[in-house]
């Protein structure tokens, strides 16, 4: 039962107890652990863009130049224009417009760029390098002021080729518009295909632009809440596992290996990392009520942050030292700040009846959150400064938002033609993407990682 077709407050507490109850013990259960590096591709996420950005800046990508004989390995200039265009800030030029195809070390004929309309251009080369890979260069150049604005090398395997391409995007992004670029990085989520009863749940990682799609963890029961470690290798998660209580794990997404953090009596459930790295919050229900706590990882000291009656769960870090939940102490699901030793909660919602499901942004300034004003479960932000409070999504069934590492877009779980999918929108409701497994699978619960360390 998705907790989005439910039409009261109330039924708010049907959502937590379902989502980590309603599973059939076993006595013995297969789960897979899978090192995220040795794993072959596997399906992809499509990303559709439905609404871009009204202003997108126009610029020309040419094809980069291959040094040696045949065709290059990669086409590395397609890959910066379809995470440029991806964005919805950049309307890169079709290939067929281009009006010539300079290569790096070329210095492109500025009157001739200005015709196709581009205010930037983007030149690069690359070529074998022996035994230690390949080499990948390239040129940003304003067409207006006729000037160089960036360039950079890069010595790469053919397995990180990809991974150049994202990090030249991030550097065009970042030159242009004074941002940094977030196509470099990965998200998490959890699918599920099967029929009920006979389901596989896996929890998956995939590059920002949805390919590399590779599995983590396999298993015949669900698993929820992925949050990633400000490291960007740990992933915390809740699995149920051969008993009817859930357990929260971490997993090295490198080695493969992982470990059980806590398995309390009842509810073990939404862990999310603090900004150091070093301790968890979690919802607990081994009291009696569900109430908020935070974990030190290396000790397992487990100290208590609320003692309520009522249902406190979803605790994210706002900053090292405070805490931001969902709680219906007054009367249904809102959204409350307290600090992270404990203390008095304050409420930060009122817009409306139901708001639950928080992510903080990178830098504290905003509260991403599930709404319901009326007109159905929608993604909103509040700005934790002024109170400002914004719907940014128009579906009536989007949950478990999550921003990118720049804080520029939010990752969100949705539905589309009956199955579960994701959707991504910008801070400011202009850009609107749409994503969806190949395979099929439903998808859920997104976690968008931070910038690799």
């Amino acid at each position: 039962m998705n907790a989005h077709n439910l039409n009261d407050s109330m039924n708010w507490l049907a959502l937590t107890l379902c989502r980590l109850r309603s599973l059939v013990p076993a006595l013995l259960v297969l789960v897979v652990l899978t090192p995220f590096m040795a794993r072959p591709a596997a399906a992809v996420i499509e990303i559709e863009i439905t609404q871009g950005a009204d202003n997108a800046i126009p610029i020309a990508i040419v094809p980069f130049g291959w040094s040696a004989a045949g065709e290059a390995p990669e086409d590395i200039a397609a890959i910066v224009a379809a995470d440029l265009q991806r964005s919805g800030n950049f309307a890169p030029l079709n290939r067929q417009d281009l009006v010539a195809t300079p290569v790096s070390g070329d210095v492109p004929l500025y009157a001739n760029w200005r015709l196709t309309g581009a205010d930037f251009i983007v030149i690069g080369g690359m070529r074998p390098n022996g035994s230690a890979g390949y080499v990948i260069e390239f040129q940003l150049f304003d067409v207006l002021r006729q000037s160089l604005m960036k360039g950079l090398s890069f010595q790469v395997s053919e397995q990180s080729m990809r991974s150049a391409a994202h990090q030249i995007a991030d550097a065009v992004y970042e030159e242009i518009l004074g941002i940094s670029g977030a196509f470099n990085t990965e998200i998490a989520f959890v699918s599920a295909s099967g029929r009920v009863g006979n389901r596989t749940y896996k929890l998956q990682l995939a590059d920002a632009d949805g390919l590399n799609s590779q599995a983590m963890l396999t298993s015949p029961y669900p698993i929820l809440s992925p949050a990633w470690a400000p490291d960007g290798v740990r992933i915390a998660y809740v699995s149920f596992e051969g008993r009817l209580n859930s357990a929260i794990y971490i997993q090295d997404k490198e080695e493969g290996t992982r470990v059980k953090v806590i398995a309390r009596d009842g509810i073990n459930g939404a862990p999310s990392f603090s900004p150091d790295g070093t301790r968890l919050a979690l919802a607990l229900s081994y009291s009696g009520e569900l109430n908020i706590y935070v974990l030190d990882i290396d000790s397992r000291k487990l100290s208590p942050v609320t003692d309520s009656s009522a249902i406190d769960t979803e605790p994210v870090w706002a900053d090292n030292d405070t805490l931001v939940f969902t709680s219906d102490r007054s009367g249904g699901p809102q959204l409350y700040e307290v600090p992270a030793t404990g203390g008095r909660p304050s409420r930060i919602t009122f817009e409306g009846n139901y708001n639950s499901d928080p992510s903080v942004s990178p830098d504290g300034s905003t509260i991403a959150f599930v709404h319901n004003g009326g007109a159905g479960f929608q993604i909103a932000t509040i700005d934790r400064a002024s109170g400002l409070f914004q719907t940014l999504t128009q579906g009536t069934i989007d949950e478990s938002p999550s921003f990118s590492p720049n804080g520029q877009m939010i990752l969100y779980a949705t539905e589309k033609e009956g199955r579960g999918t994701l959707g991504a929108v910008s801070v400011d409701g202009a850009v609107v993407q749409s994503l969806s497994l190949d395979d099929g699978g439903n998808v859920r619960e997104p976690a968008w990682s931070p910038y690799a360390r």
